[in-house]
């Protein structure tokens, strides 16, 4: 995860993500560096518009609303039904008194 910390970090300063500024970051913050990690992660992002990532991987907060909407239905549904249950079963030990 480190790895991808440095990239990003690099991207939002503005300066290339090479092996060489990858390295630079993860000695800073006295990390050891392990080569092939850093190679690999530099081949992944060749190419990678790393802002449009970004953005895509992004969830909107309007789009939460609803989800939370949703969950308190349910669970006045479910504290309906529960006091339906338990209504019931009240019912039902008072039939073996009765």
């Amino acid at each position: 995860m480190e790895y991808i910390y440095s990239a990003l970090l690099l991207h939002k300063s503005g300066q290339p993500v090479n092996e060489g500024n990858v390295k630079k970051v993860l000695t800073a913050s006295g990390l050891k560096v392990d080569e092939a990690k850093v190679k690999a992660l530099v081949a992944g992002l060749d190419g990678v518009d790393i802002e449009k990532t970004i953005k895509e991987a992004s969830i909107p907060v309007a789009g939460a609303a609803p989800v939370k909407e949703e969950a308190k239905a349910e669970k006045k549904e479910e504290k309906k039904e529960e006091k339906k249950t338990e209504e019931q079963a009240a019912a039902g030990l008072g039939a073996l008194f009765g």
